[in-house]
């Protein structure tokens, strides 16, 4: 007969197995990015300092409502430090009106859609093909907009050549379909190398009487700093977006727009959508943005100098980095074509195996080849967290070396892991940041 005893300390020891196999899990993830070349584009390394935020207190708390209109007590603290990121994130975006509650650039969109439109009105995005987000998708796409807000998407028209938005072709469309009254225009990407026809969009939004919401997830950090576009004062009504790619804060997300729309969206966020809004995450947002102020108009120039040099630098290596006639990108991404090599999926695969982690993507072409996403003709590429370990132009043209290593010339991914990890070693701190005493990728115990 098994007694209590027994069946207490058998419990004990399964759990505590999983309880060591997790915590080594997150050790082996730290040394494995020690060594690696991190080029997925929508991710980045915080600061220390943001690493500290998101282990505090903050984040078992709650603090439901507006700051200052709280439902919970003991928030006196939580309360200023989310009126300092309210005031900062006025100031980087130049915006009238922020909110930092959404937990993250989806639920963004979500407060969006429910305040600009109603179920089964219309919304103009970038299909998911052409770069657009699954939050911007149709319902037979399983995209939010469609799945759980219920709006109707249709999509723009997309002029290959410049990998933007058609602007006349769309106008055409949507009166050859009869469309009725669209409420919004989406923009923004998850494949986002040029920016976005704001202004000419805010045109066309206009004669329908619409809105223009602009997802800035992926570009966030360039707006802080002077680069890329300024969607607000080009016409966007709302900005949304993630804070963890190239703004460099942690996972979570944020809302600026004009005034127009502050008290709906202050209604939307709280009760509508979210009680608790991840309170350690706001305090990592609200030392992003501090850190933006300070550092960003020198980082996000940087990105994108980066960006061009790696395009530049994977062309000579006998690679072929998309739009070379229009300077590759102006943002943090490089999109590639690499199927007379292999494809999508075989690349991503080997490069992780060499110490290069990056995503395999869609490319213009696949649209027409009818090309699986499970295995496309391209990989896309970001430079935003090797510039923010402090990487320049030169080490560009030799992750461009080492890459073409695997792809091109074929060889073992061991073997070219090695001078990976030999790059590395003196790239372990955050830049751009008020401190960097702690690694990049140090894994700090707290228990």
């Amino acid at each position: 007969m098994v007694t209590q005893e027994a069946r207490q300390r058998e419990r004990y020891e399964r759990g505590h197995n999983y309880f060591k196999r997790v915590l080594d899990c997150l050790r082996r993830h730290h040394e494995f990015y020690r060594y690696a070349i991190p080029l997925i584009a929508s991710e980045n390394v915080p600061s220390p300092a943001v690493r500290e935020a998101l282990t505090s207190d903050f984040g078992n708390r709650y603090a439901e409502g507006y700051p200052g209109e709280r439902i919970y007590a003991g928030c006196r603290w939580i309360d200023e430090v989310e009126l300092m990121g309210i005031e900062l994130a006025k100031e980087v975006f130049r915006a009238p009106f922020a909110d930092l509650r959404p937990i993250s650039g989806v639920m963004a969109n979500i407060a969006a859609y429910t305040v600009l439109a109603e179920p089964g009105d219309v919304m103009v995005a970038l299909a998911i093909p052409h770069g657009g987000h699954i939050s911007h998708g149709k319902r037979s796409w399983n995209g939010t907009a469609g799945r759980v807000r219920g709006l109707e998407v249709v999509r723009y028209e997309f002029d290959y050549e410049r990998f933007n938005i058609d602007v006349e072709g769309t106008r055409r469309r949507l009166e050859k379909e009869g469309v009725k009254n669209p409420r919004i225009f989406m923009l923004g990407a998850s494949v986002f190398l040029f920016p976005h026809p704001v202004r000419e969009i805010s045109q066309l939004a206009a004669e329908y009487g619409a809105a223009v919401v602009y997802d800035a997830a992926h570009v966030a950090g360039l707006i802080a700093g002077g680069v890329f576009q300024d969607p607000l004062r080009e016409g966007a009504d709302v900005m949304t977006m993630s804070t963890h790619k190239t703004l460099a804060g942690p996972q979570h997300g944020m809302v600026v727009s004009n005034e127009k729309h502050a008290e709906e969206f202050k209604k939307v966020m709280f009760p509508s959508l979210h009680s608790n809004h991840h309170l350690h995450a706001v305090a990592g947002v609200v030392i992003a943005l501090a850190e933006a102020l300070a550092f960003y108009h020198e980082y996000s120039p940087a990105i994108v100098r980066n960006s061009k040099e790696l395009a530049a630098a994977l062309h000579e290596e006998g690679l072929s980095p998309l739009y070379d006639r229009l300077g590759y990108t102006t943002s943090h991404i490089v999109l590639i074509d690499v199927s007379k090599f292999m494809g999508g999926m075989e690349a991503e695969k080997k490069l992780e195996e060499a110490g290069i982690i990056l995503n395999r993507n869609l490319i213009p072409k696949d649209y027409e080849l009818k090309t699986d996403y499970r295995n496309p003709s391209g990989i896309r590429i970001g430079s935003q967290e090797v510039t923010r370990l402090g990487m320049g132009p030169s080490e560009m043209r030799e992750i461009a070396r080492l890459i073409a290593r695997v792809i091109v010339k074929g060889e073992d991914p061991k073997k070219v892991r090695e001078d990976v990890a030999e790059l590395r070693k003196g790239f372990n701190k955050v830049h751009y940041a008020f401190t960097n005493a702690t690694e990049a990728y140090q894994y700090i115990e707290i228990r």
